[in-house]
């Protein structure tokens, strides 16, 4: 035996060159509470000091694994022999006789194989670390980084994976379920087999007896507590969040080689009731509805994300379709058309005629296939017309929509045709969110972000954005409006479903064709929010609009996220009606003429507004002087460029 202890050992590398591997980075991610939302890297959780965790785990994995462990020197020569005999006999189990020094020097430095030679490696490591360290580093190591089953290494992440709690919190019958698993992590992991998890806890509470660590009043009370019952994968929206960070951080600080603490923007309060109303209208009408999927994007005013919810279940699909699917948000593109508009001269109160309209090959229509002739933009903003938002499109000039969209938060690539009057170029939930925040908040704009601040565990700062002074985007006079219009679309246009008691709102429908997909994209003084629902596959829905299922679920989470809060108004001063001027009188001649010549020179394209050099960078044409917030990168001309229109024989009936 010597001599094969000679023979191996000789194999090995020097002693002096021995250390312990580092432990795989840990990426804690918290809300803005401190809550854990996450734990990601290849261990799932981050370590513990021993003096950290419930006292109950250690009691129980020595009780269970290694009950002489503060006693011998790294190999049990009792243990072994009692392995040796008890598998010998017949009818017996396989025993092992590895202690839990020996265990984690297989777990750092060796291979799973059966071998000899790897067994006289092994206990030559246990003797190592032995000598090296202490009982309580050895027990803190091995606890840090034993395997628990379903991908949680270590206590910290097999807590959270099973009980969503910290390894600090675990009570007894916690603690002895997790030591039972480590006979067998996978066969009896509660996620797969909880009535087997449950049984081997128990044989460890005998075990805590026997080596005296509890008393039989405490295995009583650990009995009488319900099994648990963990989910098959992660679980919970917070997941999609985890994600999302995963691929901002990795872009704001490089490799990770150490472990990292993201503070992020959500809340959890707002992030759990989003899930919630989210799941509660699927159960309650998805299937009638012909409705699969949901996602919801929750920002405030500087663009910070406080909830987000990327699907119906993180466990069925880990697909975000709140940040990476894009699709066409119809009529909610809306209201960046009725900017544009704004901007080159009309007004809320300004006339168009809602009749049959040709451009080109395509003829759009209402969505009831209805025309109400003369009304305001306002009433055809608010009723969703989709005729009136193609006419406005050829009239300032489809160029120029695609601008503002720009300008106020859109980055998807949008085609610059009639057609993008209805939301045809496909965008993702969060930009379109985003987009509209500049209506909530005074006109600035939202850069759309979830991650705050990146430090080490003992607090050194590594990264921490700064979105406090952004470039202001829409003008006091054209957000007034806007909000004004909105508001109508809840108040009595297409979105009545969303109405909010005792708080002033105002958002956007918007269904696309064949009901595909339906949105909801709203806002209070408080929360720009998007709710959208569909399917994955692109199926139609069940006649499912955007004032549907969307407004409502849009309901339920700003209800839930405003009560108890103090309701306020809308930002900016009320949007106060100006009196149309009179035209000068047209001939007769002139009269004919235009009522019987073709749309298209009735409402010429009008080319994009021309901007200053300084307001491509960020602002609109038509800025006021103040207020100016203090990251203003430019300020657009002084007065808005207004159009040129051929006064039409409908203006003179309207007295336009």
């Amino acid at each position: 035996m010597a001599g094969i202890v000679a023979y191996y050992g000789a194999r090995m590398p020097s002693a002096s060159t021995w250390s312990i591997p580092e432990r795989p980075p840990n990426i804690k991610i918290v809300s803005v509470e401190g809550e854990v939302i996450a734990n990601r890297g290849m261990t799932g959780g981050e370590a513990l000091a021993l003096e950290d965790m419930s006292p109950y785990i250690p009691q129980a994995v020595i009780a269970i694994e290694d009950r002489r462990f503060y006693s011998h020197f790294g190999v049990d020569p009792f243990g072994l022999v009692r392995a040796i005999i008890n598998n010998a006999l017949p009818g017996r189990g396989t025993q092992g006789g590895s202690t839990l020094t020996q265990q984690l020097a297989k777990n750092l430095f060796l291979s799973p194989e059966r071998t000899i030679e790897r067994k006289v490696q092994e206990v030559l490591l246990a003797f190592w670390l032995e000598h090296t360290y202490t009982k309580d580093q050895i027990l803190a190591m091995y606890l840090n980084r034993v395997y628990f089953g379903s991908n949680a290494y270590g206590v910290e992440a097999a807590s959270r994976r099973y009980f969503n709690k910290s390894a600090r919190e675990v009570n007894l019958g916690e603690a002895a379920l997790l030591a039972g698993l480590l006979k067998a992590p996978s066969r009896l992991s509660p996620a797969r087999d909880p009535e087997a998890a449950e049984a081997r806890a128990q044989v460890v509470l005998g075990a805590m007896r026997e080596a005296g660590f509890i008393t039989e009043d405490e295995i009583k009370t650990a009995m009488s507590q319900p099994p648990t019952r963990a989910k098959r994968y992660w679980s919970g929206a917070g997941q999609y969040v985890a994600d999302m960070v995963m691929d901002d951080v990795r872009t704001l600080v490089g490799t990770v080689e150490d472990d990292l603490v993201v503070e992020t923007t959500i809340d959890m309060s707002l992030e759990k009731k989003a899930e919630a109303a989210l799941v509660d209208t699927l159960a309650r009408d998805g299937e009638k509805s012909k409705a699969s999927q949901a996602a919801l994007v929750s920002i405030d005013g500087t663009g910070a994300i406080r909830a987000l919810v990327g699907g119906r279940d993180y466990a069925e699909s880990q697909f975000n379709r709140a940040v990476k699917a894009k699709r066409q948000p119809g009529s909610a593109f809306k209201p960046f058309v009725y900017v544009s508009a704004l901007e080159i001269g009309l007004r809320p109160e300004s006339v168009r005629n809602d009749a049959p309209i040709r451009i080109g090959k395509w003829t759009p229509e209402n969505y009831d296939q209805k025309y109400r002739g003369p009304v305001t933009l306002t009433s055809a903003l608010a009723n969703s017309l989709n005729t009136i938002a193609a006419e406005l499109v050829m009239e300032i000039g489809p160029e120029h929509v695609v601008k503002v969209a720009h300008r106020l938060g859109i980055e998807s690539e949008l085609q610059a045709n009639a057609s993008i009057a209805l939301g045809t170029s496909e965008v993702s939930l969060l930009e379109l969110t985003s987009a509209y925040a500049p209506f909530m908040n005074g006109g600035y704009k939202a850069t759309p972000h979830v991650v705050r601040r990146i430090t080490t565990p003992d607090g050194k700062i590594l990264y921490e954005n700064d979105y406090a002074n952004p470039p202001q985007v829409l003008s006091e006079q054209i957000v007034a409006a806007m909000n004004m219009m909105l508001t109508h679309v809840i108040e009595d246009g297409t979105g009545k479903n969303a109405r909010l008691k005792g708080w002033p709102a105002a958002g956007k429908t918007g269904t696309t064709q064949s009901f595909r997909d339906a949105l909801f994209v709203g806002y209070t003084g408080n929360l720009t929010t998007g709710v959208w629902f569909g399917n994955d596959d692109g199926t139609s829905m069940k006649k499912v609009t955007g004032g549907g299922l969307p407004a409502k679920a849009w309901h339920e989470f700003m209800t839930a996220a405003h009560s108890g809060l103090t309701p306020m108004p809308l930002c900016g001063a009320p949007y106060e009606p100006q009196d149309m001027q009179q035209p000068e009188p047209l001939s007769i001649g002139s009269i004919i003429s235009e009522v019987f010549s073709p749309a298209k020179e009735r409402y010429p394209a009008v080319p994009a507004a021309p901007v200053s050099p300084a307001a491509t960078e960020g602002n609109a044409p038509g800025m006021p002087q103040a207020p100016i917030p203090p990251g203003e990168v430019g300020r657009g001309d002084a007065t808005p460029p207004q159009t040129t229109r051929r006064t039409t024989l409908l203006d003179i009936i309207m007295g336009q």
